[in-house]
């Protein structure tokens, strides 16, 4: 089935009903976009039956069919081939399969000892506390 297009004339006289009646063909299957007019023309595009969303909209409002068409999908230009850039690495992504593993990622960072650490360098005489 190809797209069509259905116009519909609703008698709508207040804005509560012509909420209604958009959100009833929204719902409907196949639907691709609604137009409506400040005249009270609905157009419905897509792969619908015109006389099922007739049958629902009458429930709501008086509906009749103005006009149904198809629609000839538009014709695509040839796209030029652009040239695919490679994209930048900004940043890799860490992967850490334990919580508790090592990173890399925070090999250069430095960490103050605590102060009640004491370092021991193996130089004699020299003890940092």
């Amino acid at each position: 089935m190809s797209p069509m297009k259905t116009v519909l004339q609703l008698s709508v006289l207040e804005e509560r009903i012509r909420k209604k009646a958009f959100v009833t063909v929204s719902r409907c299957q196949g639907v691709t976009s609604i137009a409506f007019d400040k005249t009270g023309k609905m157009t419905v595009v897509g792969e619908i039956d015109a006389p099922v969303i007739v049958m629902k909209l009458r429930k709501l409002c008086n509906t009749e069919i103005v006009s149904v068409e198809v629609v000839k999908p538009p014709e695509k230009k040839p796209e030029e081939k652009k040239p695919e850039a490679k994209p930048e690495i900004v940043a890799w992504p860490v992967q850490m399969s334990n919580a508790y593993q090592y990173n890399p990622a925070y090999a250069n960072c430095y960490y103050q000892p605590y102060e009640t650490s004491r370092v021991v360098v193996d130089e004699p005489g020299c003890v940092i506390m």
